[in-house]
């Protein structure tokens, strides 16, 4: 087979790229001057080119190039009508992916690395996998300033092999000081820590949280070189939420790297000034909901059996304001319309906290959103929470209510109220929508009463993430209940500033912030082109027998 002068030169520079790359002639001079030393030094005998190469052989350099190289015949699919004409290239055997990231040289990032994790003492007797074998297997998720991040799934053992580096813009939505780089003092401001998910995966694909851990990343701010390793202990969730589940290594390092850093007393001064403050602010908002709650109960002493949620524990037992749960969430053009946003919040699976212990008793776990995204699965107050949020990014008026359904089993939903006056229930679970007509209990027996289609028996109160109002109306029965929320005779509101105190956007608070949707990972075309195929040979097989 002969080549044309040109594929020939060509070929022969991809050769000689590859032995470069290879540092092939670095290996041969090291084998000639050993073999030099070996065989030739008593006699000066010449040493052939034979000589030479079964040398190479038995060191097995020549099997390395040999593997490296690849040579292939590409035959054009479009020339096959008349004779076909091989045409020779060089193929490398792994071509190497690099993946780009678009850094902007003028914005500072914050470089993530978690290597490794140690004491999973619940995966200690974990045996190792076999290749290829179905595994258990950790996920870690990240959210840090409006951009998520998911590590690659690594086995579950007692010291998981979390090899895997994470590139956070430190500005992600505001610009700065225009093409300014920010600095130490500046970044020393931006309170918003790394929120970190781990997720476990199970052999069937039932996912389960682990853990969900909020990262103080500016003590990388007072650290020599800008680069600082830290053990982050995980802690469980729920009833668990005190016990530690396991510890991981990360490394934290600045790009560009900083001029100047700042001294430990400066940050350690900063992160006490801004506890102080939350606390300070939590616990005035405390003192005031204490004192709204011993008014609503003075209106009507049976208010105490309704239910009215100021209060929720989320995933690590904290007790957050309910209204901290919501803030109006923006889709972008991944959801089109509200209709479409209740059936995506519907397919999200549905499963209550776990309970340890028999009892009945419902364990109270309202989780973050990103733990909620993250698993793919929780709670009625979970799905609410997040279809609540939705609909307001849609630019609705709507609250999550608080009430029962039947039998007296607690339940959220979500209200909307149009602008004019019509109520509408949302059921998040399911994505049915529910008009609310309320019956009049003093009209005569001859007037027709509307007959409720929804499930809902009782509520308490509404929230949205700016207010908060509890049910006063003489009865608690949804079918009665007048929507009229600037009545106070029959809604008693809360004050929209002591809300807004401890559920401000993006100021210092204990209030995780939101992290925004991303798109399916999965094409929907090819997939559904790959079921509906798999379908079509089930049916055929079914029809044979």
């Amino acid at each position: 087979m002969s080549l044309p002068p040109e594929k020939a030169s060509e070929l022969k520079q991809i050769i000689h790229q590859q032995l470069v790359k290879m540092d092939v002639h670095g290996r041969i001079r090291e084998v000639l001057a050993e073999t030099i030393r070996e065989e030739l030094a008593p006699e000066h005998q010449q040493l052939s080119t034979e000589d030479l190469i079964k040398a190479l052989r038995q060191r097995g350099i020549i099997d390395d190039v040999m593997k490296e190289l690849k040579f292939v015949t590409d035959v054009n699919e479009k020339e096959r009508t008349s004779a076909p004409k091989p045409s020779t290239h060089f193929v490398d055997r792994e071509p190497p992916v690099l993946k780009k990231t678009n850094i902007d040289p003028t914005r500072r990032y914050l470089y993530l690395q978690v290597l490794g994790g140690k004491a999973f003492l619940e995966h200690l007797q974990e045996p190792e996998p076999l290749p290829g074998q179905i595994c258990s297997t950790f996920t870690l998720c990240l959210h840090f300033r409006n951009q998520r991040f998911r590590s690659k799934p690594v086995p579950c053992a007692c010291e998981p092999d979390f090899h895997d580096g994470f590139l956070l813009e430190v500005h992600k939505d505001s610009l700065g000081d225009g093409s300014k780089m920010v600095d130490a003092t500046t970044m020393l401001s931006i309170c918003d820590p790394v929120h970190m998910v781990l997720i476990k995966t199970d052999t069937f694909g039932e996912t389960t949280l682990v853990a969900s851990y909020f990262l103080e990343w500016r003590s990388v701010l007072a650290a020599e070189n800008g680069i600082t390793n830290v053990a982050v202990e995980l802690l469980g969730v729920g009833t668990e939420s005190k016990v530690s589940v396991g510890v991981l290594n990360i490394r934290l390092e600045m790009y560009p790297q900083l001029n100047k850093t700042l001294s430990s007393e400066v940050t350690n001064t900063q992160f006490a000034l801004e506890r102080q403050k939350t606390a300070e602010k939590e616990r005035l908002f405390l003192v005031y909901a204490k004192q709204w709650w011993r008014e609503y109960l003075q209106i009507r002493p049976t208010h105490n059996i309704r239910l009215v949620k100021i209060f929720a524990q989320d995933e690590n037992g904290v007790n957050r304001p309910v209204c901290s749960y919501i803030r109006p969430l923006r889709a972008g053009r991944l959801l089109d319309t509200p209709r479409q946003a209740a059936r995506f919040v519907s397919v999200l699976g549905y499963e209550r906290a776990p309970v340890i212990g028999g009892g009945g008793g419902k364990q109270e776990q309202w989780c973050t959103l990103l733990a909620f995204l993250c698993r793919n699965k929780g709670d009625c107050e979970d799905h609410a929470n997040l279809l609540c949020s939705l609909l307001l990014g849609f630019g609705l008026e709507a609250f999550v209510c608080v009430g029962t359904k039947a039998k007296g089993v607690p339940h959220t939903w979500v209200m909307t109220c149009g602008t004019d006056g019509t109520v509408t229930f949302w059921e998040s679970l399911t994505g049915h929508r529910y008009i609310h007509r309320p019956i009049n209990p003093d009209d005569p027996p001859v007037v027709e009463q509307p007959k409720p289609l929804y499930p809902y028996r009782t509520i308490g109160c509404i929230f949205n993430h700016q207010k908060f109002f509890g049910n006063c109306q003489p009865s608690d029965a949804v079918e009665v209940c007048v929507f009229d929320l600037h009545d106070e005779s029959k809604w008693k509101p809360m004050s929209g500033e002591a809300i807004k105190s401890v559920c401000p956007p993006g100021t210092t608070s204990s209030v995780p912030p939101f992290p925004p949707l991303c798109a399916s990972t999965i094409d929907a075309a090819v997939t559904s082109n790959e079921i509906e195929l798999q379908l079509r040979i089930l049916v055929s097989e079914h029809r044979k027998h």
